[in-house]
């Protein structure tokens, strides 16, 4: 289906590690974890996971171009501690380290360069409350640093410029008892890291004129936490819903994330890629069967998405808009506690996408085929409510602008929706 062998290897990792996590999850079931957990402490921890990098370009007051994108994975380990202020409500710190190879690459013939978010960390903060006794939910925010990596092979070899960049991040998680002390957690991070120079162009350009790259990441994180003391009581006391996963629901959710657009010219220079990034709405409608330990089902949803590239020049600008499209998808998923279900999901996709001029209108549009796979979790709040947050890899067939595969494009989408459903009983 015309996939590059990157696309491959982070969609297979993707499916993978969270088919990974559903099974582990299976061999302790049927587990029912005990009331009275306790989520003030500390913990350490090990996890992965997927994202993509936008580099916004500037010379002011001549080019604004939002961006140059690539994808990767990453490894992080990391500590923390929580305190209960309340039966529902936490607070606590945490700090992780990361390494990766997140960023976007230009192929050449004889010759490769990559520009990497190669290491960091994160420190900072975060507020939870108990969606139920064995499920957290939680927004963060703090301090990120990161080493900016740009190498080359081949006829490019001795290309070699780091930077160090200081930001800040922001996300959403959640976070659900496995088995004892253990708990699993995904979550979301959207890192900036400013928007500074790294050239003078005051030959070019005049005095004071300068290239800024201002680096921004999407990152969806997948990990477990051994949590101290967690069995030592003085945990919530209030009861988990009961919720039945078999039956029919509706769905909406709110979204982030990005596009990379893998470009082809003449056969012989590949850029990977082109980034955009931005925020949709999403509304599903599916079916889910209970099969005791696993839930199985299908769903369909429908997107309206604000993600985009743009390029700013003197008097107009040029957008790149993935503006709207459609998934069909299964999914299989194991109950990890009594109201929480890991899952992953795969199926089929449709992206319309849009270039557009201002001023000059439409220069072209079309619609794309691909495929999506992904997972999350989903908790129960109430006999007919869920929370969930997911991860999704979406790969889209190679278009040919009319060139006779001069110039091709093949885009994908990392995307993570928070959402709510509601069954019908």
């Amino acid at each position: 289906m015309f996939i590059s062998a990157k696309s491959v290897l982070l969609g297979a990792v993707s499916a993978m590690a969270l088919i990974s996590v559903a099974h582990a999850a299976d061999v302790v079931q049927p587990v029912e974890e005990p009331a009275g957990f306790n989520w003030s402490g500390a913990y350490v921890g090990i996890g992965g996971g997927f994202g993509a990098t936008v580099h916004r370009i500037s010379v002011d007051p001549f080019l604004d171009f939002n961006g140059i994108g690539g994808n990767g994975v990453f490894g992080e380990i990391t500590a923390g501690y929580d305190y209960m202020v309340s039966e529902r409500f936490l607070l606590g710190g945490f700090i992780d380290a990361n390494i990766g190879n997140i960023g976007p690459s230009i192929s050449l013939p004889g010759a490769d360069i990559d520009l990497t978010n190669a290491y960091g960390f994160d420190v900072g903060l975060r507020a939870g409350y108990l969606l139920n006794p064995d499920t957290l939910g939680y927004v963060l925010g703090g301090y990120t640093w990161n080493h900016f990596k740009l190498e080359g092979s081949g006829f490019a070899d001795g290309l070699d410029f780091t930077e160090n960049r200081g930001g800040y991040v922001v996300g959403v998680g959640m976070e659900t008892v496995l088995r004892g002390n253990w708990t699993i957690k995904t979550e979301y991070r959207y890192a900036n890291y400013g928007d500074d120079s790294v050239a003078d162009l005051g030959i070019i350009g005049g005095p004071g004129t300068s290239l800024d790259v201002e680096p921004s990441s999407h990152t969806f994180h997948i990990a477990a936490n051994y949590r101290f003391g967690a069995q030592n009581g003085g945990g919530a006391s209030f009861a988990a819903p009961t919720y039945n996963w078999t039956g029919f629901y509706v769905g909406g959710a709110l979204g982030a994330g990005t596009v990379v657009h893998d470009l082809t010219l003449a056969s012989a220079l590949e850029l990977d890629g082109i980034g955009g990034e931005g925020v949709f709405g999403e509304a599903s409608i599916g079916y889910d069967h209970d099969f005791g330990g696993w839930v199985a089902g299908v769903l369909v949803d429908a997107r309206y998405s604000g993600i985009r590239s743009k390029l700013d020049i003197p008097g107009g600008s040029i957008k790149g808009d993935a503006d709207y499209g459609f998934d069909a998808l299964a999914r299989i998923g194991a109950k990890v506690n009594e109201s929480t279900l890991a899952y992953v999901l795969g199926g089929y996709s449709w992206q319309h996408f849009d270039l557009h001029a201002s001023p000059g209108g439409d220069i072209t549009d079309w619609g794309s085929s691909g495929f999506s796979v992904g997972g999350g979790l989903e908790t129960a709040v109430s006999s007919n409510m869920t929370l969930g947050l997911e991860y999704r890899y979406s790969q889209y067939e190679k278009e040919d602008f009319g060139s006779g595969g001069f110039l091709t494009d093949e885009p994908s989408f990392q995307t993570v929706r928070l959402g709510a459903k509601y069954k019908f009983n």
